[in-house]
């Protein structure tokens, strides 16, 4: 019984030096001011950090209440409350390496407040527009309310796995050894919780990605039934090398498309199914021109109204319904029905509303078009369109990846430490008209 009796005391007692360690470096008195890493330290274990120094700015109570409204929401938001002689240089910057989570940090440093975002969470003019809702409210505890319930509604991603102890409030040493023996005891809900979380998130891409299967299948079928027409056989007169190796490339494409989409998991993966057979297309493409004789094709984006159409020969002016004119990449087909006034053949899928035009179809498209169109030329394409405007404003769920057309990288609350745009991150903090993300500075110094 007392060999039991000590495994159990020390069972209780591993959390709670941890969380002493936290407590006793931002002391005050112990250095000028608290040390960024132990910022980062408590923001990794709570969402909401009130400096020893800064009880005065928000209480205990309201801290921990701003917390719990962040971590039921499931978001990756973080809220720092220093002290006014903070020093403020490369503040954000360092915070952000320190915590190592992609995602959405307000800081109140005395009576000023500032925020900063990995892209992929929230845009730098988001972010801006949430400061400066909130920028120069006297109250602390009104001011930092109002911050997160815009950023919630606005930030993609899941909160970090991390969540869960309260480690980061400014909170008693005798509240602390409490929350130790809690986290101990509580440890198996915690980490049921973060399971529900990730597994709502799987779900959620699973039924986008069945959803997209419909419309990829249906692109692969219509390739391999060009191949089919093509007739093309290697060994027929007048064949060459390089009519041989266009068509390997093409039937290359077809299997790898086929494969890439058989083994997808998430949206993301079918950019690699477009990609594939976009390539497909244009071998075909060469292909055609060679045994008739005529001029290679120029390597050209496809169709841009159906990507089946194959590779576009001409860009053409184009004005979606309530939207501004912009040039897109068109077939001949679709440049001659342009040219007459006429509408285009435009790829539809299935909706929740119908038949849609695929860019006013929901975000999952969007890995679809970025594969067939690539990142460079996406954005102006889906200017003002539903797709568009998913992907580059804050509504964009971190599911479907970030930026047009490169669904690479983190999520909102995944770990990604210091692998992050320091671009994000920078600016003097409170500068610029709306504070969030702007250049220059009250303090000077880049964050």
């Amino acid at each position: 019984m007392k060999g039991h009796a000590l495994v159990l005391i020390r069972l209780l007692l591993v959390p709670v030096v941890a969380a002493l360690a936290v407590l006793t470096a931002g002391v005050p008195g112990a250095q000028a001011a608290t040390d960024v890493s132990t910022i980062g330290r408590a923001l990794r274990e709570s969402p909401v950090y009130v400096d020893p120094a800064a009880t005065d700015i928000l209480s205990k109570a309201d801290a921990d209440a701003l917390a719990d409204k962040i971590k039921d929401a499931d978001k990756p938001v973080f809220v720092a409350v220093l002290p006014a002689d903070q020093p403020t240089a490369n503040l954000f910057n360092q915070l952000r390496t320190s915590t190592g989570i992609t995602g959405l940090y307000g800081v109140r440093l005395g009576d000023r407040f500032d925020a900063r975002a990995d892209s992929v969470v929230l845009s730098r003019q988001g972010v801006g527009n949430l400061v400066g809702t909130v920028q120069g409210a006297g109250d602390p505890k009104a001011q930092l309310n109002d911050f997160v319930d815009d950023a919630l509604r606005s930030v993609r991603g899941s909160a970090p796995s991390s969540w869960g102890s309260d480690g980061g409030s400014g909170v008693s040493t005798g509240a602390l050894i409490t929350a130790g023996a809690v986290v101990v005891a509580g440890g198996a809900g915690v980490y049921a919780v973060s399971r529900r979380s990730r597994r709502r998130r799987e779900e959620e891409q699973r039924a986008a990605l069945e959803r997209l299967r419909v419309v990829v299948d249906e692109d692969i079928t219509a390739f391999g039934e060009e191949l089919d027409r093509l007739d093309f056989h290697p060994a027929e007169p007048g064949a060459d090398d390089a009519m041989r190796a266009d068509y390997e490339r093409a039937l290359d494409a077809y299997d790898q498309a086929k494969r890439f989409m058989a083994d997808a998991r998430r949206p993301e993966d079918v950019r690699g199914v477009t990609e594939a057979l976009e390539d497909g297309r244009f071998s075909l493409a060469q292909l055609a021109a060679r045994r008739e004789g005529r001029p290679l094709p120029e390597r050209r984006p496809p169709c841009f109204f159906d990507p089946r159409h194959g590779p576009s020969v001409a860009d053409a002016s184009w004005t979606p319904p309530g939207g501004a004119a912009r040039e897109v990449p068109v077939c001949a087909a679709d440049q001659a029905r342009l040219a007459d006034g006429l509408d285009p053949a435009v790829r539809e899928v299935d909706t929740d509303q119908g038949r849609r035009p695929y860019w006013d179809a929901g975000p999952a498209y969007g890995p679809w078009a970025g594969g067939y169109f690539g990142g460079g030329i996406l954005p102006g394409l889906l200017l003002g369109t539903m797709l568009g405007g998913m992907m580059s404003g804050p509504a964009y769920g971190a599911s479907y990846g970030s930026g047009y057309g490169d669904f690479g990288g983190f999520d909102g609350g995944d770990v990604s430490g210091g692998n992050f745009d320091p671009g994000d991150f920078g600016g003097g903090f409170g500068g610029g008209d709306f504070g969030g993300g702007g250049g220059g500075g009250d303090f000077g110094g880049g964050f």
